[in-house]
């Protein structure tokens, strides 16, 4: 029978020699063999060495509690030196033992590998490089959409657009421009849901196909952003390479369609607030201008272009009292440079005295006087003939004083005329001004009631221009998305990975599967071994 403390008896005399060689589990088994040939002579010492521990009865020996105690834990302690005993020679051993093991775990992991190849659902991924600039392009000027400068709100800008290409709402324009619910890619039906489907109705079902569908579709669409630009990356993916280009360029096309459709109907929104607010608008606006029209009326403030009808009125009187003026100071100027010629006796020669009739009795006068000047060379003092034409120049020289009293009559005429015009031009020009400076309070009031209309107005017509503007602007595409690499279709799957990949996987985890099996199953016989001897 194997004694532990003989087995310890034996390790301390091994590892007292200098040239000792660790020992295999097979010497280990044969050292315990050798152990169990005289168990008589060690059971005699043993009993000799401690006779307390047990005693012979008429039914054999009787054990002792304490000789099996420390008989376990010997055993337990031999035992964890056997796994320290494990040698390089018998996992070679071991190995040697499994390699028949390790070749099939090699086979079957490569079959299991190119099956998977085989069986699997490919995947053809297709990858799209769209330019999403944070600002709308600037159609008008004091866009709707307001662009911030600022880099972290652009590059925020980006993120959320970013999550738009991935939304629900541009996956269901995708499920609808491709006709994904009848796909057999896309709806795959499981017997459990082919019996809850009796149950519902046509709409819960189709509402449910879509709903299957769109999950689907979301994990077969990502989307991300390069760092540091504004470069987005879609990636899709699907069981044939044409489709998955088609996927991804409806992807973009439904993205483009989203951000359109987004801005439009913001815009709309925008626009038809405004529309509701005109209304209230143009209603204020007139009412501030019949207020100003009414107040008019009723305090006589008529305008004539830009000026109060009576301060234009006053103005003119002015201009036309300083004329009036004017010509009176020429009228009282003439008249009394002609008194003066005829009290000194120049009617003849004076230049203020001017009319048809005194030019032709001036001529008259100059050709007698000629005349008589002749005469007097040629005729005596007291001839008849000069005596005539003397007195023909004396009736000439009358003629002519009485047409200057004439033209002075008529001088002073005009001189009391201008008076009296200067005279009623002031008189009406005070009363206008006395008018105009009792409308001044009036006025105020009304150039009160005049700015509030025109600011009424101003407002009314600006919201009606934007107005114009946005529901113009509904209709042009702002949005500034490019698209600067287009899918094309892979050459090879990206899954499942190539044969000769899945291959060398296969070998791999045949290798480590049929080398631990192996190593595990040496290990399990050289522990039947162990307790066979311990037995």
């Amino acid at each position: 029978m194997f004694r532990p403390e003989d087995y310890e008896r034996r390790q301390a005399a091994r590892s007292d020699s200098s040239a000792r060689t660790p020992l295999s589990l097979l010497e280990i088994a044969s050292e315990f063999d050798q152990s169990e040939e005289k168990p008589d002579e060690r059971d005699a010492t043993s009993l000799h060495e401690h006779p307390e521990r047990g005693h012979e009865t008429a039914y054999g020996r009787t054990p002792d509690p304490i000789t099996e105690n420390s008989q376990t834990a010997s055993n337990r302690r031999s035992i964890s030196g056997q796994f320290e005993q494990v040698g390089v020679d018998d996992i070679i051993e071991w190995l040697a033992q499994g390699t028949r093991l390790i070749v099939w775990s090699v086979v079957l992991c490569v079959a299991a590998a190119l099956l998977f190849g085989f069986l699997a659902t490919p995947k053809y991924k297709v990858y799209t490089d769209i330019l999403v600039a944070p600002a709308n392009l600037n159609v008008v000027r004091e866009d709707v959409f307001e662009s911030s400068p600022q880099s972290d709100a652009q590059i925020l800008e980006v993120e959320s657009r970013l999550r738009v290409l991935t939304s629900r709402n541009v996956l269901s324009r995708v499920i609808d421009d491709l006709n994904l619910t009848e796909d057999p890619e896309f709806v795959k039906p499981s017997p459990f849901a082919a019996i809850k489907n009796l149950f519902a109705s046509n709409e819960e079902v189709e509402a449910n196909t879509r709903l299957a569908v769109m999950r689907e579709l979301s994990e077969r669409v990502e989307a991300s952003r390069e760092q540091r630009s504004f470069i987005v990356v879609l990636e899709t993916w699907r069981e044939d390479p044409e489709k998955a280009v088609e996927l991804a360029d409806a992807m973009v096309k439904a993205f483009e369609q989203e951000m359109f459709e987004s801005a439009a109907s913001s815009a709309g929104r925008v626009a038809r607030d405004i529309n509701a607010r005109l209304k209230e608008l143009r209603r204020s606006a007139t009412e501030a201008e019949t207020r100003v029209e009414a107040f008019r009326r009723e305090n006589g403030l008529a305008v004539a272009g830009n000026e109060l009808e009576r301060s234009r009125l006053s103005s003119e009187l002015n201009s036309q009292v300083l004329e009036a003026q004017q010509r009176l100071i020429q009228e009282q100027t003439q008249y009394q440079q002609m008194r003066a010629a005829l009290n000194a006796g120049r009617t003849r020669s004076a230049s203020v005295f001017e009319s048809d009739t005194m030019s032709n009795l001036r001529e008259q006068n100059n050709e007698l006087r000629q005349r008589i000047g002749s005469l007097e060379l040629s005729l005596g003092p007291r001839h008849p003939q000069l005596l005539q034409a003397q007195s023909e120049l004396e009736a000439l020289e009358n003629a002519i004083n009485d047409e200057a009293r004439a033209i002075l009559d008529r001088a002073r005429a005009s001189y009391e005329r201008e008076q009296t015009a200067l005279a009623a031009l002031q008189a009406k020009a005070g009363e206008e001004t006395s008018n105009v400076f009792v409308d001044n309070e009036a006025e105020v009031q009304l150039r009160d009631l005049e700015r509030d209309a025109t600011a009424k107005a101003q407002l009314y017509e600006t919201f009606l221009t934007r107005s114009q503007q946005i529901t113009e602007s509904q209709q042009i595409d702002t949005t500034n998305i490019r698209v600067i690499s287009s899918a094309v279709p892979p050459k090879a799957p990206s899954w499942p990975p190539r044969k000769l990949i899945l291959m060398a996987g296969g070998v791999a985890a045949g290798l480590m599967i049929g080398v631990g099996l192996a190593l595990l199953l040496g290990f399990r016989r050289s522990m039947r071994s162990m307790r066979l001897a311990n037995a």
